[in-house]
This record gives C-alpha cells, structure tokens and sequence, in this order.
C-alpha cells in the first residue's frame, strides 16, 4: 500500500475489466476495493461477513433472498448499503456502474456458496491496483 493518496477515478481508469474488483488500500485486516460492473453478478452469499458497497458511478441493484421474500435494492450514485452476512444477494447494473466495496482481505467475490460461475464474473479476492 502507498503512503499517497489514491485517486478513485484513476484507479478506475487503471482497468476495463468488469466484476474484476482492485484493491486501493487496506484498513486494518480490510480490502477497500473499486470495481466496473454491468449487467448481472450471481447469486452468493458471504457466511461470516457483511458486504459495504457504495456506488460511485451509475446505479447498482442488489436483489437480496429475505425470510420475507425476495426484493430489490436500487442504490442510485452517492448511495451505500450493506449486505447483511448470511443473505444470499446478486448485484446488477444494466446500464454499467462503478462501485467500492469494504470486505475482510480475502473474501472471495462469489462468497462461501454461489450459483455457477459465468464467464464474465471474475472470481477472485480482489487484484491488486497497479497505478
């Protein structure tokens, strides 16, 4: 990690691949990662952690499976929302977003249990930001 600030919009220039979080710091035992994203995630849950996204960019949905039923979270640009642990989630952009997110360093993208992987999903515990 740098001792520098980090600018997020040249972090996020530093890259084009989607749903293929960068690592810009660490807090504590902390990943804060920025990542592009379109189209839709998969379905995974995070057994023993929460999940913090903020939108910094665009718009992010986040469809979470409740004990009430299943609904939509819309977080237009500027807004945050966390994941509780445990809840089975799948994050979208149709029209393309930019995000960061807060998780314990090495918390895999696809969570503890996951639908099938897809091609344009990257799993990974986030890449490390090359300026």
């Amino acid at each position: 990690m740098t001792s520098e600030p980090i600018s997020l919009r040249t972090a996020l220039a530093s890259f084009d691949a989607l749903w293929s979080p960068r690592i810009v710091t660490r807090v504590n035992t902390y990943d804060v990662r920025v990542a592009k994203v379109e189209g839709e995630h998969i379905w995974h849950v995070h057994d023993d952690t929460d999940e913090f996204f903020l939108v910094l960019d665009g718009e992010l949905h986040i469809s979470l499976r409740e004990p009430a039923g299943e609904r939509v979270v819309r977080l237009p640009q500027g807004s945050v929302f966390t994941v509780p642990r445990g809840t089975p989630h799948r994050p979208a952009a149709p029209s393309g977003a930019s995000i960061l997110m807060f998780e314990p360093t090495g918390t895999p993208t696809v969570g503890d249990r996951h639908d099938e992987v897809p091609e344009h999903v990257d799993a990974t515990t986030g890449h490390q930001l090359i300026p």
